[in-house]
């Protein structure tokens, strides 16, 4: 587990699965649709639990221009500058269930923001950094 600091906000354009897992790639292929160059960005999932305890996945490109996911008609979500403990997982496709061990690991740690959400970042094809944001200091 390494800690690092997200020095800007990041704007994502969201398309929510519609269950989890099963919906998830369908929400990642819905995204890529939608955005011609999204391949060219910077990908993410962001999941979080709802009052229930399920779980809310969305499927998620960084936004290239202020507005952008508005004017495609999707949602939109702030990945929140900040304090973050992350694990990155190389090849994660070998062993998929490793990214919900690599939450399950990151949540554990008490100093988490209790409203923050599991962060997803594809860094290539192959490795994905699994990311949590710390609880903001009080000074």
């Amino acid at each position: 587990m390494e800690e690092f600091f997200l020095d800007k906000d990041i704007i994502v354009i969201c398309v929510t699965a519609e269950s989890f897992p099963t919906g998830v790639l369908a929400a990642f292929q819905k995204v890529h649709s939608l955005i011609s160059d999204s391949f060219s960005r910077t990908t993410f999932g962001i999941s979080h639990a709802d009052k229930n305890g399920t779980i809310i996945y969305k499927a998620a490109v960084e936004e290239s221009f202020d507005g952008e996911g508005e004017k495609l008609g999707c949602d939109t979500f702030v990945i929140k500058k900040g304090e973050y403990i992350s694990v990155t997982i190389k090849d994660f496709m070998k062993d998929i269930q490793s990214i919900g061990k690599a939450f399950k690991e990151l949540l554990s740690d008490k100093r988490i923001d209790p409203k923050g959400a599991c962060v997803e970042k594809y860094l290539n094809a192959n490795d994905v950094q699994c990311m949590v944001k710390l609880a903001d200091k009080l000074n």
